[in-house]
């Protein structure tokens, strides 16, 4: 498929915990709150919005229930999805009434995996077994994670038949979308088309998330890649906030707005307002005490369809 042929591309938006955990000022609960609303009014049906771990781990994000409090039910067509490490943070997150989807994660890279979670990859996989059958009991989605399935910062290069086998295990799982992450943002296209000849040979692509840091500024050339083995589910970051706090000098995820940018070139369908989506980072953006990493929303206002004067 030609990125121009793409029917239409669905966005999960991590910016409220994926791009918020790695934030070194805490953010107002009250704040969190208007911008997962602000990002829901843009169009998105698809929002990670805390995570339920410990509290002493990821203290930006020691705030889950009091923002699934906040927030209330997501509105009809509307996901709120959430990281869960263990059956400990699944419970809390069912109590909460909010969430409709978690995620578990895990690596491709066992160095990274033990720098993480302080477990190899079968231990952590072990542990989602009970996850895995009470979110489904629940009736609740479940995602999961594969970091470092490109690139890992402690052993280099991952070969693609390790990142395809612990995503085959996550679908053994039960698993309903598969999230693959360069987490040090460090792949190229061709990183991507290799990886992807693998795991398209093996998992159906609309099980499949791509999931990019624009740590080298190639996550928008790695989106284009996905386009073209026809992955239509990428994961974006308001305004380009975010990292890992496991992963040194990782920057944050692709941002939504560059996704935006690039796709609307493309002429591809995405659904989300792009003003309103700079709307949400503009809302968040005086809260972490740095300019937002994201390229279209440091530039000024442009849409890519105007057409040249004269």
């Amino acid at each position: 498929m030609t990125p121009s042929a793409a029917p239409g591309v669905r966005l999960t938006e991590v910016g409220p915990r994926d791009g918020l955990q790695n934030e070194a000022r805490v953010i107002p609960t009250t704040v969190k709150a208007d911008f997962v609303r602000t990002l829901v009014r843009a169009g998105h049906r698809d929002v990670e919005i805390t995570s339920f771990v410990r509290r002493d781990v990821v203290p930006q994000l020691a705030d889950a229930e009091a923002l699934c409090a906040a927030l209330g039910p997501p509105p009809p067509g509307v996901t709120y999805g959430a990281l869960v490490p263990n059956l400990r943070g699944l419970e809390r997150a069912l109590v909460t009434g909010v969430v409709g989807k978690v995620a578990v994660f895990t690596a491709a890279s066992e160095t990274f995996n033990r720098r993480n979670v302080n477990a190899s990859i079968e231990e952590s996989i072990a542990r989602f077994v009970p996850v895995a059958k009470v979110a489904k009991d629940a009736g609740l989605a479940l995602r999961g994670y594969v970091s470092t399935a490109f690139v890992c910062p402690y052993e280099g290069r991952v070969r693609p038949r390790a990142t395809l086998d612990v995503t085959q295990r996550l679908l053994d799982l039960g698993c309903d979308e598969l999230s693959i992450g360069d987490t040090i943002g460090a792949a190229t296209p061709p990183d991507v088309a290799r990886l992807l000849d693998t795991l398209l040979a093996v998992v159906p692509p609309e099980r499949v998330v791509l999931h990019f840091h624009d740590t080298r500024g190639t996550a928008v050339a790695n989106l284009v890649e996905g386009l073209r083995h026809d992955v239509l589910a990428y994961d974006a970051s308001s305004g380009g906030v975010g990292g890992c706090p496991f992963a040194p000098r990782a920057a944050g995820n692709l941002a939504t707005e560059d996704a935006l940018y690039l796709l609307e070139g493309l002429g591809v369908l995405h659904g989300i307002d792009a003003e309103v989506q700079r709307e949400a980072s503009r809302l968040v953006a005086p809260h972490l005490g740095h300019p937002l990493a994201g390229r279209v929303v440091q530039a000024p206002p442009f849409h890519p369809d105007e057409s040249a004067p004269g």
